[in-house]
């Protein structure tokens, strides 16, 4: 009986272990978790897992641990904060910059088209490029081109 508790605490404690090092990164390779890699601070770093929670740590306290030894980096998924926030929105802040640049661009030219067109009642002469933008905004555009038999 005494066996087969060890054997299931053995078992516990070695999910709890494969799960924990697949969250951490190998510090010596980078990009595989310590769990993938065969490098020799990867093996440290299993024994030292296997060492803590046999001690009876739990895995919060495992980890705070590994980072507090080894830097945020060390773990696969980094805390949300400030310096994360702005890392991971700043694609979506040029978006908006992006966007608000090519509103502004719009609502530029349609407010020169006004300026055109109170410049031609003065009878200030347009540009070739002003010529060009007012022909654009005024000529209507091509209806597709239908077949006889069809029915409009």
């Amino acid at each position: 009986m005494a066996t087969e508790d060890e054997s299931k605490k053995a078992q516990i404690v070695e999910a709890r272990a494969r799960n924990i090092s697949h969250n951490v990164r190998c510090t010596e390779c980078g990009s595989q978790s310590i769990e993938d890699s065969n490098a020799d601070v990867a093996v440290l770093l299993r024994k030292l897992i296997r060492e803590e929670i046999r001690s009876g740590k739990s895995d919060k306290e495992i980890y705070q641990k590994l980072e507090e030894d080894f830097g945020e980096t060390v773990l696969y998924a980094p805390k949300f904060d400030f310096q994360t926030a702005a890392l991971w929105l700043s694609p979506v802040i040029v978006a908006g910059a992006a966007a608000g640049v090519w509103a502004y661009q719009r609502h530029r030219q349609r407010t020169n088209v006004h300026i055109m067109a109170l410049n031609l009642v003065r009878g200030v002469p347009l540009t070739p490029k002003e010529k060009e933008t007012m022909l654009d905004l005024i000529t209507p555009p091509r209806q597709p081109r239908r077949w006889p038999w069809e029915r409009r």
